[in-house]
């Protein structure tokens, strides 16, 4: 019942930590000197090297391409839809609010 002993596997493999190097990162390597500059260093700086894997996770303008057109198929699909819909709706149903129904300048 709690999905194990099914036969599948599991969704990720845990990477070997010893592949990720700051030293691979350029922008990393700068926070590393200015951490240095300032007496300081960071340990835990190498877990941030997977996030600038460009081969895994692509390049920061190719993410935010995907984040921002995501979708943008169906909902341009959807709105072409609506248009349509809203226009054969008014064909078929003419609204007649406002079009001389009355004159308003004999009431005073």
């Amino acid at each position: 019942m709690g999905g194990h002993g099914h036969g599948h596997h599991e969704p990720y493999t845990i990477p070997d930590y010893k592949i990720f190097k700051v030293a691979d990162v350029p922008e990393l390597v700068a926070v590393e000197k200015a951490l240095a500059a300032q007496g300081l260093k960071d340990p835990w700086l190498r877990n941030e090297v997977w996030r600038y894997n460009v081969k895994e996770w692509g390049t920061e303008k190719a993410r935010g391409r995907l984040i921002f057109f995501r979708g943008f198929k169906y909902g341009f699909a959807a709105f072409l839809v609506t248009i349509a819909g809203t226009a054969l709706y008014d064909k078929i149903y003419p609204s007649d609010h406002g079009h001389g129904s009355h004159d308003h300048s004999s009431d005073h």
